[in-house]
């Protein structure tokens, strides 16, 4: 993220900016908390995403003179004064990114006078609901896969810089490649990619488009042969290529039989090792789909992009505690019916069986106890003083993720509509209290 991510923030953040400096509250210490109140419907759990890309709109929030204009009619002299000198000097924690999460997770808490900290919630709670809701499709969508790789490739489907969070995201939760370019340079996610039907449909013969993709790319490319005839295809592919053509690539029909019919004419010609990948609207139940088939990989777009029916997580971003007359930190809770928030700064820990795999999320607020035996500290210090010190590569994110994900119980892999795989328990200040 380039430039002053200031402006990508709603009005009403402002407003409340004003009046609190007007009332004198702007600057009293507040904790605000990123979480979700439930799971989207039917997913056993959830993949946090977008940690990273949250430090870097951290860093960047700053109103500039162009940020400033912008904002005339908005507030007033004296909140652009203020805002003109803006810089973020509190605390956040949060949980890893690539790390599962349940309804209640504490993902992000927020520390700092209530004016610095409300300003944010619109830009963490974008890139923590879009990020989260692509991981956790791409995460149900490589489980399905199992150990044959998954691309993304939905950048033509969604907003332009949507498309590059997506692909991180998704390599966040396990897939191994991206079509986009953006996301390669930004963030170092590999790309992938050979030619479209245009390809074909630009030459004379299939046979002259296979020989200049050869020629350019070597024998180890991948051949698109559904443009006319895919037997045709394959035979074509061969020829030019000979037995060591590395991928021919599916992107209509019935998969599962043209995959079983392409995998014995490979073979007939030699081509043993020709991997077949397939495309085309695929989602997690048609990969599941196609589980016995003789597929090697597959391309997703469309579903991954989408969050696979459920683009968002519903996260929310809300004041849980704030300073009191005595100078201490106080709970404070909405009473809201069917939105309501359990007050206080919390911590969270992940119990762990005898058997390795995990037994509950445990929520409390008060001090945090050690997490001793059998347990796992799940908040990491992600900024310090206003100082981003939890900033870490890809490969860590991709790392946590796996393990997580290992973790859960053997329900976490149905693809079936369930709860949560976890049951949250809240442990208040005094260790009394579960629900």
């Amino acid at each position: 993220m380039t430039g002053s991510t200031a402006l990508l923030t709603d009005h009403y953040e402002l407003t409340m900016l004003q009046a609190a400096l007007a009332a004198g509250t702007a600057e009293r210490r507040c904790v605000f908390e990123l979480f979700s109140r439930s799971l989207p419907d039917g997913r056993r759990y959830g993949v946090l995403a977008g940690v990273g890309r949250a430090l870097d709109a951290l860093e960047s929030f700053r109103f500039d003179e162009e940020s400033l204009a912008a904002l005339d009619g908005v507030v007033d002299d004296r909140t652009l004064t203020w805002l003109a000198s803006y810089r973020f000097s509190g605390d956040v924690h949060g949980y890893g990114e690539g790390e599962t999460y349940f309804p209640g997770s504490p993902l992000l808490v927020v520390e700092s006078s209530f004016a610095e900290a409300v300003l944010l919630e619109t830009v963490l709670l974008s890139i923590y609901n879009h990020d989260s809701a692509i991981a956790a499709a791409a995460s149900r969508m490589t489980r399905a896969a199992g150990a044959r790789p998954c691309i993304e490739m939905g950048s033509r489907r969604t907003h332009e810089e949507a498309a590059v969070a997506a692909a991180r995201a998704a390599y966040v939760a396990g897939f191994e490649a991206t079509s986009n370019l953006a996301a390669r340079h930004r963030w170092g996610v590999p790309s992938t990619g050979t030619s479209a039907h245009s390809f074909t449909l630009l030459h004379d013969t299939e046979s002259a488009a296979f020989r200049a993709q050869v020629d350019s790319l070597g024998v180890g490319t991948t051949l698109l042969v559904d443009t006319y005839d895919v037997a045709e295809a394959v035979r074509l592919g061969v020829e030019v290529a000979g037995p060591g053509l590395g991928a021919v690539r599916l992107d209509s029909g019935d998969l599962a039989v043209l995959a079983h019919q392409v995998r014995a004419q490979l073979d007939s010609l030699g081509a043993h090792e020709t991997r077949i990948v397939v495309t085309s609207d695929l989602d997690e139940y048609a990969i599941a789909s196609l589980a016995a088939a003789p597929v090697d990989g597959y391309g997703v777009g469309t579903q991954l992009v989408t969050g696979s029916g459920h683009p968002t997580c519903g996260m929310v971003y809300k004041l849980v505690a704030r300073e009191g007359g005595d100078g201490r930190l106080e709970p404070v809770a909405k009473r809201s019916s069917k939105k309501a928030s359990y007050g206080g700064r919390k911590w969270a820990h992940r119990r762990i069986g005898a058997d390795g795999l995990a037994e509950a999320e445990v929520v409390g607020t008060g001090e945090a106890p050690a997490p001793g035996e059998g347990a796992r500290d799940l908040l990491r210090e992600l900024v310090r003083g206003g100082e981003v010190v939890g900033r870490e590569p890809l490969a860590d994110a991709r790392a946590r993720h796996h393990a997580s994900r290992e973790e859960l119980p053997l329900t976490a892999q149905s693809l079936g509509r369930g709860g949560p795989v976890l049951p949250t328990e809240r442990v208040d200040a005094a260790s009394t209290v579960r629900g």
